[in-house]
């Protein structure tokens, strides 16, 4: 009887999650830090919270899915729930970063509430 490698089926039935989750953490820290660089932090103060809010949820949500947690599920629901939070926020302000990471952002909770419910 051939051994299957846990790896390779966690791979595959959470690879399209942990990918959203890893490209959403990355559009976040890149909206944030380019926040940082708008004339007006201040007025940007909301949206850095939560991109850094959402890159650490889904970081968590990705490393869950990885180690097949009992738990990824939940986690998964509170990264949509960051993530969709984000996408709001991102989507109030013109700059292209911004509406990059909003799609990033939506493709994620998406993915993420389709996991949590399965």
């Amino acid at each position: 009887m051939p051994h299957s490698n846990p790896a390779t089926l966690a791979e595959s039935r959470y690879a399209a999650c942990v990918e959203a989750c890893n490209a959403c953490a990355a559009a976040c820290d890149f909206c944030s830090a380019a926040c940082l660089r708008e004339s007006d932090v201040a007025h940007m103060a909301r949206c850095i919270q939560l991109d850094m809010d959402c890159a650490a949820a889904c970081r968590l949500a990705a490393a869950a899915m990885a180690r097949e947690s009992g738990h990824a599920g939940y986690i998964c629901e509170l990264c949509a729930r960051l993530c969709e939070a984000c996408a709001q926020e991102c989507k109030s302000h013109q700059m292209a970063h911004c509406q990059d990471c909003a799609q990033a952002c939506e493709r994620c909770a998406r993915l993420c509430r389709e996991m949590a419910a399965a």
